[in-house]
C-alpha cells in the first residue's frame, strides 16, 4: 500500500482554517477602515492647524529643484523638477498618528493586561506551592504528635 500524498487543496484548506489566518484577515480589514479615520483626522484637523501657518493642503508644500517649476492642477509637471515634500509630510503625519493610536489604544493596554494575567498566574502558583509545603509540614507535625501520643500511651499501660 502506498501512502496517500496530501494534495494542494487539502493543504490550502488547512492553511485557511488556522486561527491566525482569520485573525490576520480581520486585522487587515479593520486596519483599512482605521486608515480612513486617520486620514480624515489628518485632513480635517492637522492640515487646518498647519494651514494656520501656511496653506491648508500639505500637498501644496513643495520646493523646486530646477526652476521654473510649473505643476498643472491635475498634478502633472509642466516644467522644472518639483520636490513635493508636503505630500511626504502628510503621509508621515498619518503614519505617526496611526502608530501612536495603535500603540496607546491597543498595544499598551494589551501588554498591561497580559502582564497582570502573568502576575496573577505566578501569584497563584506561588501561593499554591506555599500551601502545599505548609500542609505537608502540618501533616508531619500531626504524625509526630500521634506517634508521640501512642508512645506515651503505651508506656502508661
Amino acid at each position: 500500500m502506498s501512502e496517500k500524498k496530501p494534495n494542494v487543496w487539502d493543504g490550502f484548506k488547512a492553511f485557511l482554517m488556522r486561527g491566525n489566518v482569520v485573525d490576520l484577515a480581520v486585522a487587515v480589514v479593520i486596519g483599512a477602515a482605521f486608515t480612513n479615520i486617520v486620514n480624515s483626522v489628518v485632513k480635517g484637523v492637522i492640515n487646518p492647524l498647519v494651514g494656520a501657518i501656511g496653506t491648508k493642503n500639505l500637498d501644496n508644500y513643495s520646493s523646486c529643484l530646477k526652476d521654473p517649476c510649473k505643476v498643472a492642477a491635475d498634478g502633472t509637471v509642466q516644467s522644472g523638477i518639483p520636490i513635493m515634500w508636503g505630500t511626504v509630510l502628510g503621509a508621515t503625519l498619518s503614519f505617526v498618528i496611526t502608530a501612536a493610536v495603535v500603540y496607546f489604544l491597543m498595544v499598551l493596554p494589551m501588554s498591561k493586561y497580559l502582564a497582570r494575567q502573568e502576575a496573577r498566574r505566578k501569584a497563584k502558583e506561588g501561593t499554591h506551592e506555599i500551601i502545599e509545603v505548609t500542609e505537608l509540614e502540618v501533616l508531619k507535625e500531626i504524625r509526630d504528635a500521634l506517634v508521640a501520643q501512642r508512645g506515651s500511651g503505651h508506656d502508661e499501660r
